[in-house]
């Protein structure tokens, strides 16, 4: 609201570099799946699939290097904590090719046809009746069903997901059924440091909680008034604006400067 943007910090920094390379791959299937012959057998895909992985990523840790010196964080350092990631990807959609195949008896670009499912990651959505718009990290697109995922790195809870992961994933739900006219009931949470995968499913209750949560959202946002701070320390730990935040005479000044720049 006071327009203080953070800055970088490794966190953030890794986030993208994961984002940016998850989404190549995702786009670099097509080429993966339509390179195996009819005589590759279940090594040799994934052989594949991961020589391509560790590519990409290589390539996108270079690409944001600059990033990373702002963070201090090396480049081998910051490949090296991504790449466990990415492999275990690489080998879930590389034995998932390789089961389609042995079932279908297909190869190549039929065999890229009728995959499923397909990915597709950092989709862009919007609706002006949700008042909703946002990233998703990844879509599996079934035959006749579409599941979003989203990644979420730190702690998770010890079951279930966090409240605000849960209205996020519920958000992108509704905003997919919206856009392709079906009934998105279910999507999931990717904990990565615990390599686990939590369900949500889709409700009246669930739906309602986001659109009460969505006009909160927009009268805070229309508010003149700074919100009270966070009640959960966890939050503002490892925030990198908290100085400025717990700081009332920034923030008083903050304030006037903005509300003469509005006028």
């Amino acid at each position: 609201m006071l327009k203080i943007t953070e800055p970088p910090k490794d966190s953030l920094v890794k986030g993208t570099i994961r984002h940016e390379a998850t989404d190549k791959a995702n786009k670099q299937e097509k080429q993966i799946i339509t390179s195996i012959n009819k005589e590759d057998n279940k090594e040799e895909i994934s052989n594949k699939y991961l020589q391509e992985y560790s590519k990409i990523l290589q390539e996108t840790v270079q690409k944001n290097k600059e990033l990373l010196r702002k963070v201090k964080l090396a480049l081998t350092d910051a490949y090296d904590q991504a790449w466990q990631h990415f492999k275990n990807q690489a080998e879930l959609r590389a034995e998932n090719a390789y089961n389609f195949k042995k079932q279908t008896g297909l190869h190549g670009q039929e065999l890229w046809q009728k995959l499923t499912p397909k990915i597709k990651s950092e989709i862009r959505i919007e609706s002006q009746k949700l008042g909703l718009k946002g990233i998703i990290d990844i879509i599996e697109v079934f035959r006749n069903n579409l599941v979003p995922l989203e990644l979420k790195t730190g702690k998770a809870p010890k079951e279930g997901v966090w409240p605000g992961h849960k209205i996020q994933l519920a958000a992108y739900m509704l905003l997919l059924s919206e856009k392709y006219g079906t009934s998105v009931k279910e999507g999931y949470i990717e904990y990565l440091d615990i390599k686990e995968k939590r369900e949500i499913i889709m409700n009246p209750m669930l739906a309602e909680e986001v659109t009460k949560t969505t006009e909160e959202a927009k009268q805070l946002l229309k508010s003149k008034e700074i919100p009270d701070i966070c009640d959960n320390e966890n939050k503002c730990e490892a925030c990198g604006i908290k100085q400025k935040c717990h700081n009332k005479e920034f923030l008083a000044e903050r304030q006037k400067l903005l509300n003469r720049t509005t006028l």
